[in-house]
């Protein structure tokens, strides 16, 4: 007895959907590759010197492994659909090969396309930014995105790029000179099974590839927490497609929200705290282990005191070996002035402004933890908040924003953290600026017309060394070509470099104008001056950790004088207030912080990703730890166990108080994610 089946379950017609869903994901790792050698030749610069052809070799076959995975990921969107619609509803299975293709080819396009401005701008692939853009100012993104990086003009030419691939993999689905030479043959029943089988194996060793990123088993699986194999920091990230960055970003992102990307218990976190705090482990109560006591004013309690939290003002400008760059001037000539002591090694709290806010604002560091949106944020001050506790000691307490309330909910949030006022540009009027906010001579004039004879601690955020970088520079006296003869061949012709450096400039300028005012009007005043975060744009396109990520601690005003911060200090923003505490409270006050002081012993900062010492940063993630000199010497040797430490406890007590309270309870993580 014959047993048929029914025409579409024949060999014939699986063969041929299968073939297209090889087809298609062979298409997808082939574009993804081509994408990867791109991008690795037009972004060469950033490439380290030390890299040569077999770096860039590796690189491309790692990447084109990891590609795998992603095309095989790819290939599944059109294909299952396909394959349901070639069964069921054969009419209607175009619309896999061709629609559901054509939106995952303007997808990749598209994000091909960002990641070049995207890389130039930090240094990475894409990665958790794109999802603190969710919090941040839409409008303002969007109208960046027009202004700086040509939006309409680079979508239209990624859509271009899509129809151009997509009418590749059109042709190349329809291509079937091999099929149709097969069919016209007359083979052997006993070939036509082996070629079957061979087939099947095919398919079979295709789908573990793309499992496993160019595997065969997870045993040598490559993924993008795995990829990075190379010694050169770009074709780390060069390696990652733009899907598998994409996911990179959303996991990390995913952690963060759930918590989970700490792994401390509270056994962990009490040890921790006391080492911190040089006391025994003897409390569950996290508060004893962060409270402190002020030594002693070292001046006269100044009438005003300002925390400047300067946009992009990264400390590479600073260093000796660009003095004769002229965009620097101001802060040069302030740190000569008797009254100003200065920490070259400094970090900020995190890669983005917002973690600078959440650092002096609360006192905490950077732990996976988004302060401005978590509902524990809006019940009351935290104890380590800086408020709550220079209102302590008589002062009025306001946070001055150039930019708009709603960015990161940072009025409601500032508010809630004990502020007693919050200005932004709102209440400033109709003044000059782009979309993220006032000019900074406005932002200055605005603080000291707010000004009164009232003791005050103020915060100022600024917003001019900020892409778009539209300040007119020039008309401002930026003198554009005396810098570009002062930069080396490889950078004078670079116009976007020449822009950002001439917003660096002016941003120096208004805050040594700013300081001069405060200084005139209000002698006595306390100024503290940081940037909120470097790593935005450097002259050298690899530069070395310490001046891609170092900005400046800056002292100045009266009572401060050379040696008021220790000679080998070191630290990050989370130090700021406790060096604040320690200059101006009286003997005896007690204040709550994680970090300390830079004027009594604080010689090591940390943040969400480095260390940092007088003679020595590095990785906080690596084991052991790897440091680098600050002048491109020798390594110099730390002591590993003592910083592992450090970096374990402002991480673990900076999660844990926030988040859960300051009671050390295990119960508390039941149910976590």
């Amino acid at each position: 007895m014959k047993i048929s089946f029914p025409a579409r379950l024949s060999w014939e017609n699986f063969h041929t959907v299968m073939l297209k869903g090889l087809k298609v994901y062979a298409f997808y790792l082939a574009v993804l590759s081509f994408f990867r050698l791109v991008f690795i030749f037009l972004l060469q610069s950033y490439m380290g010197p030390a890299s040569g052809m077999s770096d860039i070799l590796l690189a491309l076959w790692r990447g084109s492994r990891l590609s795998m995975q992603s095309a095989g990921c790819l290939a599944l969107i059109s294909f299952l659909p396909a394959l349901f619609l070639h069964y069921l509803l054969p009419k209607l299975e175009w619309f896999s090969w061709r629609v559901l293709n054509g939106l995952l080819l303007a997808m990749l396009s598209i994000l091909y396309v960002a990641s070049f401005p995207f890389y130039r701008q930090f240094r990475m692939n894409f990665n958790q930014m794109i999802f603190n853009g969710a919090n941040d100012d839409i409008y303002a993104l969007f109208i960046t995105m027009i202004q700086q990086y040509w939006l309409p003009v680079r979508l239209a030419g990624a859509l271009l790029l899509a129809y151009g691939l997509w009418r590749l993999l059109m042709a190349w689905l329809k291509w079937t000179p091999l099929e149709n030479f097969l069919r016209l043959m007359h083979l052997p029943l006993v070939v036509r099974l082996l070629g079957r089988l061979a087939f099947l194996a095919g398919v079979y060793v295709s789908v573990l590839l793309g499992i496993f990123g160019g595997s065969l088993g997870w045993q040598t699986a490559v993924d993008w927490e795995n990829a990075g194999v190379t010694k050169d920091e770009f074709l780390n990230e060069a390696i990652l497609d733009n899907p598998q960055a994409v996911y990179r970003a959303w996991n990390l992102n995913h952690r963060m929200l759930a918590c989970n990307g700490l792994d401390f218990t509270v056994e962990d976190i009490r040890s921790l705290a006391a080492l911190l705090s040089g006391r025994q482990p003897d409390s569950d109560d996290l508060d004893v282990y962060l409270q402190k006591t002020a030594g002693g004013a070292q001046m006269e309690q100044p009438s005003h005191v300002f925390v400047i939290l300067s946009e992009s003002f990264a400390n590479w400008p600073l260093l000796d070996k660009y003095k004769n760059i002229p965009i620097s001037q101001g802060m040069r000539a302030l740190l000569a002035e008797e009254d100003t002591d200065y920490c070259p090694t400094f970090l900020p709290n995190g890669a983005s402004t917002v973690s600078a806010v959440t650092g002096v604002v609360t006192g905490f560091a950077d732990a996976n933890l988004y302060l401005t949106t978590m509902p524990e944020s809006f019940k009351e001050p935290y104890v380590t908040a800086s408020a709550p506790q220079m209102e302590k000691l008589g002062y009025a307490t306001n946070f001055w924003y150039a930019g708009p309330a709603t960015w990161e909910r940072i009025g409601a949030f500032t508010q809630a953290q004990g502020f007693d006022h919050f200005y932004s540009r709102g209440d400033f009027g109709d003044v000059p600026g782009s979309v993220w906010g006032c000019e900074d001579e406005y932002l200055y004039d605005q603080v000291l017309k707010g000004l009164s004879d009232a003791p005050s601690f103020n915060v100022i955020l600024n917003a001019s060394n900020h892409s778009p970088y539209d300040v007119d520079v020039e008309a401002k006296g930026f003198d554009k070509e005396a810098v570009r003869a002062t930069l080396p061949p490889e950078a004078q012709n670079d116009e976007e470099l020449l822009r950002e450096l001439g917003h660096y400039w002016y941003a120096d300028r208004e805050l040594a104008r700013f300081v001069k005012a405060v200084k005139a009007k209000y002698p006595d005043s306390l100024i503290v001056i940081v940037g909120d975060h470097g790593d935005r744009y450097n002259i050298d396109k690899t530069p070395s950790t310490y001046e891609r990520y170092g900005i400046p601690f800056i002292l100045t005003g009266k009572g401060v004088h050379k040696g008021t911060l220790l000679a080998d200090s070191a630290g990050s923003q989370i130090d700021i207030m406790p060096t604040i505490f320690e200059l101006i409270a009286p003997k005896g006050f007690t204040y709550m912080s994680v970090g300390s002081s830079l004027t009594t012993g604080n010689r090591r900062g940390v943040n969400y990703g480095f260390w940092i010492t007088r003679n020595a940063v590095g990785k906080a993630d690596t084991v052991p730890l790897l440091p680098e000199s600050l002048n491109g010497g020798e390594p110099p040797v730390i002591d590993d166990q003592a910083m592992q430490d450090y970096i374990n406890a402002v991480r673990s007590i900076s999660w844990w108080r926030p988040k859960y309270g300051p009671i050390l309870d295990a119960s508390r993580l039941e149910g976590r994610e």
